[in-house]
């Protein structure tokens, strides 16, 4: 009896460890993606993927199911994890949603109550200031961490979770993109001012303003950036 007592509290023990040790895997897995440590077109069996990250096979399985629905890897059955590439057509489809997706964004934000929409627009105030901080220091990780936080602000802030989802997918899977192009990019001093005059607009509380503003800069960013990886002949990121 107490061996059948000790068997099941090691079973309950072992369940309430595996949420974490799959979230874990998730984030060492999303980690290695987003750093190129795990490059476009690596494929590799779970067991080595997790013998990689000092992990255990299961978690990892599970972390890859998950990293799939995202659209960052493809499960191949008996084959292991094919971490995907992204095109620049992908790239394209991606400022698609972007660009609709921040557009209502703003234009919600512009319609809050003024005691929300002032803490929205100190939050993306700040995050702009770090932007042109990191602009003449020539930090561009801090530029890009700072421009990543004012988006993903921008969007979560409108609370509209299934838009804050969807989004988040796609950052995900554009993030290579953004970090390989950002040393390449002539314009990134004009995202400050174009951040600056979103969140005007969301201050003044002027929601078809706020939507224009947001429409026009992931515009401009998309023209920018599409060219680029086209220019240098890059297939696959």
């Amino acid at each position: 009896m107490a061996r059948t007592r000790s068997a099941a509290a090691a079973q309950d023990q072992e369940a309430e460890r595996r949420p974490s040790l799959v979230d874990d895997a998730y984030a060492a897995m999303k980690q290695a993606i987003h750093d190129s440590s795990f490059a476009p077109g690596y494929q590799a069996s779970e067991q080595e993927i997790a013998l990689r990250l000092g992990m255990s096979r299961t978690p990892v399985h599970e972390a890859a199911i998950r990293l799939q629905e995202d659209g960052l890897v493809r499960v191949l059955p008996r084959r292991g994890i094919l971490i995907l590439a992204l095109a620049p057509d992908d790239m394209r489809e991606i400022y698609d949603v972007i660009i609709a997706i921040e557009g209502r964004a703003a234009e919600l934000l512009a319609g809050l109550p003024d005691s929300r929409r002032n803490a929205v627009v100190a939050e993306l105030a700040a995050q702009t200031d770090i932007m042109a901080e990191a602009w003449d220091a020539g930090d561009l990780a801090a530029w890009g961490q700072a421009d990543a936080a004012f988006h993903r602000a921008l969007v979560e802030r409108a609370e509209n979770g299934r838009m804050t989802r969807i989004v988040q997918t796609i950052n995900d899977q554009s993030h290579r993109a953004r970090m390989l192009t950002l040393k390449l990019r002539r314009e990134l001093g004009a995202s400050v001012a174009e951040h600056r005059a979103i969140i005007d607009a969301i201050r003044l509380g002027d929601p078809g303003e706020a939507q224009d503003r947001a429409h026009r800069h992931r515009l401009r960013a998309r023209d920018e950036l599409l060219p680029l990886l086209e220019s240098f002949g890059l297939k696959h990121l």
